[in-house]
């Protein structure tokens, strides 16, 4: 990281924005072509889950190159200034790399879901429809590494 000064390294910061983040891009690489794709997620012990469609072009990307990029933030506003280039953003974020698994386990996909369904707020019983489970699939980002950075003032 150029900005050291920005790097965040406090671990409680960083499994806050990994746990608390809404949205989590995935960058993937299709015959040598970025994509990027967000989704919904939930993150425990060091692996990102994803529900997906069974097929699509995410899937087929992940198929031929499992290996990816993400991105997530959390805690972000605009900080506007009396001159055009004084307007800047204060945010929190984390990059990293890793790589995805399929899995079509029907235990691994009620594990992930339960993750992402408490992650956004589901507070009910959670009993999945053998039907939905069928035509969807749990992807399982490891993640490798990844890096913290901040901008603005943070209590």
């Amino acid at each position: 990281m150029r900005r050291l000064d920005k790097q965040i390294t406090d671990s409680e910061i960083l499994n806050k924005i990994l746990n608390e983040s809404h949205i989590c891009r995935l960058g993937l690489v299709e015959n040598g072509e970025a994509y990027i794709v967000p989704v919904n997620f939930a993150h425990a012990d060091g692996i990102i889950y994803i529900h997906s469609a069974l097929s699509g072009r995410k899937i087929d990307i992940i198929r031929s190159n499992n290996r990816v990029s993400f991105e997530m933030e959390l805690d972000h506003a605009l900080v506007t200034s009396d001159i055009p280039c004084g307007w800047t953003e204060k945010y929190r974020s984390i990059m990293g790399k890793g790589s995805i698994i399929i899995d079509n386990d029907i235990n691994s996909k009620k594990h992930g879901l339960d993750l992402i369904m408490r992650k956004y707020g589901a507070k009910m019983e959670l009993n999945y429809d053998e039907k939905i489970l069928a035509r969807m699939m749990i992807l399982k980002l490891t993640i490798e590494s990844y890096t913290g950075k901040q901008s603005g003032e943070w209590e």
